[in-house]
């Protein structure tokens, strides 16, 4: 039977364990969704399906409001000069459907469709440039230091649940499947556009190869449709998360040495490396930031190509 010494000591050892730092829960909360039994808004589940709106739904909104509103207000601006040379945010702007379309879609898909598809992959382009970027922003990591330091608000209130989860929206495979999805369907849209729907499943195989050849080719062709996506929703989700990740576990470095060495100066020294790591990291996921967006959107404009431009 247990002494009440013993229970003390047990629980002494239990609270001190629980509050030593936890590298895995402080990185998985980071890059990680609302938990579905703390989700924002609480919706009615349709056909199975849990439509509350978590975390990375409420960043999917603030990405698609910010990059609206930040457009329409500057082009209707530009729209209201007497001059038609652009300056300031409109001339970055112009810079990047120039790009777009000249350097992405046209070579892929043809001066036929370019202004078909331009305006899909600019979408495509800005929206994951925008989710990308405001995932680098720590800005609920300052509110979740606010709120734990000054102003306690209780767990049930929307504030208190808006913190937790990750702000990279692009690093959830939900999001990205989606992306991916709307690539797939405009692939075939493509295709039956240029060639007919019929046509356009015909296009798959060559023509003129023998029989027994032609019937292998089929299911690898129909297994390449849904490697495409899936490659473009694995590639942008584990290139975002992989970041973070990887920034957090260095820096939890610092916590983690100072606990087992007990002594703050070992903190201190192991913090200094780490930190200056973490920045070039930090540096280095603003070049991922962008080569992602240029990724998925070339991607999507040369799958695009493949099916309007079947007999190359």
């Amino acid at each position: 039977m247990l002494q009440p010494e013993h229970v003390e000591t047990a629980a002494g050892v239990a609270s001190e364990a629980a509050e030593k730092f936890n590298a895995g829960k402080v990185i998985i909360e980071h890059v990680s969704n609302s938990p579905l039994d703390h989700p924002l808004i609480h919706l009615p589940r349709v056909f199975g399906i849990d439509f509350s709106i978590t975390k990375h739904v409420f960043m999917l909104w603030v990405v698609a409001a910010l990059v609206f509103l930040i457009v329409t207000v500057t082009v209707r601006r530009y729209l209201r000069q007497d001059r038609l040379i652009p300056s300031g945010f409109m001339s970055a702007l112009e810079i990047v459907v120039e790009f777009v379309r000249d350097g992405i879609v046209e070579p892929n898909v043809g001066r036929k469709w370019v202004n078909s598809w331009t305006p899909l992959l600019l979408t495509f382009a800005v929206f994951i440039l925008a989710a990308n970027a405001i995932g680098l922003i720590p800005i609920f990591d300052v509110l979740s230091l606010i709120n734990h330091s000054v102003l306690h608000l209780p767990e049930e209130s929307f504030m208190a649940r808006v913190l937790h989860g990750g702000t990279t929206a692009t690093g959830n495979y939900n999001v990205t499947a989606a992306l991916a999805t709307i690539t797939f369907f405009a692939i075939v849209i493509a295709g039956a556009r240029a060639h007919g729907f019929v046509q356009h499943w015909k296009n798959l195989v060559p023509h003129g190869l023998p029989l027994p050849v032609t019937l292998m080719l089929i299911p690898i062709e129909i297994m390449g449709m849904f490697v495409r996506p899936f490659a473009l929703t694995m590639r942008l989700a584990a290139n975002m998360t992989g970041g973070h990740i990887a920034i957090l576990a260095i820096l939890s470095f610092v916590f983690i040495f100072t606990e087992l060495s007990g002594q703050a100066l070992v903190g201190v020294g192991i913090g200094i490396p780490s930190v200056v790591l973490a920045v070039l990291l930090s540096a280095l996921e603003i070049i991922v930031v962008a080569v992602q967006a240029y990724v998925f959107t070339l991607l999507t404009a040369v799958f695009i190509g493949m099916a309007i431009h079947a007999h190359h």
